[in-house]
């Protein structure tokens, strides 16, 4: 299957997106990996990447466009994939098009986690990281620390991420509005697009994507 996997911050798609990867048995690529593979392999593309991303502006469509039409074409890519933060908007998406219907392949399906805007600044501006190792991670609700403020596995100082504070959040939620959700519709005319709530525990969400990718495959 050729998956794309969208939702809002803090919706679980990069936790998803590994779990159904491996169920389906196809590569996840994501943008984050997309970038970080170009950059430290060096090519031309990651250049390009990493001196935008070095003076601080957002790497241009074009660039990140060709970091995944490179991807697509990697051997393990061929019979499917799930993509994970691309397309990001509506020209990357019109590009994704090109790029399959050039090889003779389409999309079968664009997988829309659904999440309350309220949950998602509760997920997010809950979170607490270790100063001292920043893989041990708390939420003050979910998964508290035992004592207040200190991390359970070294007793480093927790603290709230500046990119976690609810202010951050709630731009990034703006942007997703702006930017990404118009894809959505873009994929509705398609008829692609499977909505599920990203409610509930990893291992119910991915119960019920793997659920819907069924039904939208038969």
């Amino acid at each position: 299957m050729r998956i794309v996997l969208v939702g809002p911050p803090g919706a679980g798609k990069g936790t998803q997106a590994a779990y159904l990867a491996e169920n389906l048995s196809i590569p996840h690529i994501s943008t984050g990996d997309l970038f970080r593979a170009n950059i430290s392999q060096g090519t031309p593309l990651g250049l390009q990447a990493k001196e935008f991303m070095d003076s601080g502006e957002l790497v241009p469509d074009e660039v990140t466009i060709g970091m995944a039409k490179d991807r697509l074409e990697q051997p393990d890519a061929a019979s499917g994939s799930l993509l994970d933060g691309f397309p990001r908007n509506l020209s990357q998406a019109k590009a994704l098009d090109e790029i399959l219907e050039e090889k003779g392949i389409a999309l079968d399906a664009v997988l829309d986690l659904e999440v309350p805007e309220e949950e998602v600044v509760k997920r997010i501006a809950g979170r607490r990281t270790c100063r001292n190792n920043s893989a041990h991670t708390f939420h003050v609700e979910y998964k508290p620390a035992k004592a207040e403020g200190v991390c359970d596995e070294c007793g480093g100082e927790l603290y709230q991420r500046e990119d976690d504070s609810e202010e951050t959040v709630r731009k990034r939620l703006e942007v997703y509005h702006e930017q990404t959700e118009p894809i959505i519709d873009y994929y509705k005319s398609q008829g692609l697009v499977v909505t599920i709530s990203a409610l509930g525990k990893v291992v119910e969400v991915t119960q019920r994507a793997m659920e819907a990718l069924r039904q939208k495959a038969a």
